[in-house]
């Protein structure tokens, strides 16, 4: 993993293990990745996330209204464009994450509601 997991928790272990399974134009919500390592919490995922998760593909791990992560809006669309994850954009021309598609079950295989044929969806920003 690349990771010191000698120097980490096992829980901050098991999730940065979950972010890093997530796969590229997916997401997960902090409740879905404490669910799916079934222990703890979103703010518990929340905060392993905020200490440890700069190594790891952070901006799959979101809240669950499809907010970008505050303070790190920019870094997080780059790459959701880059993996051309499902955005929508609202009334108000704000960019958020289109979580019915780009949400990951955990699966093994790509998951989640929406189509990955990929095309794109008109309302990327």
């Amino acid at each position: 993993m690349g990771r010191m997991s000698e120097e980490l928790p096992a829980y901050a272990e098991r999730v940065l293990d979950a972010a890093e399974r997530i796969p590229p134009g997916r997401v997960m919500t902090y409740g879905d990745v404490a669910e799916w390592i079934a222990e703890g919490g979103p703010r518990q995922v929340g905060r392993v996330m905020a200490l440890y998760g700069g190594a790891v593909p952070w901006w799959r791990v979101v809240r669950a209204d499809g907010v970008p992560l505050p303070g790190s809006e920019r870094r997080a669309l780059e790459h959701y464009r880059a993996e051309a994850t499902p955005l929508r954009t609202t009334a108000a021309g704000e960019p958020r994450l289109d979580m019915r598609r780009a949400r990951w079950d955990g699966d093994s295989g790509e998951g989640g509601d929406g189509d990955r044929d990929g095309e794109r969806d008109e309302a990327h920003t």
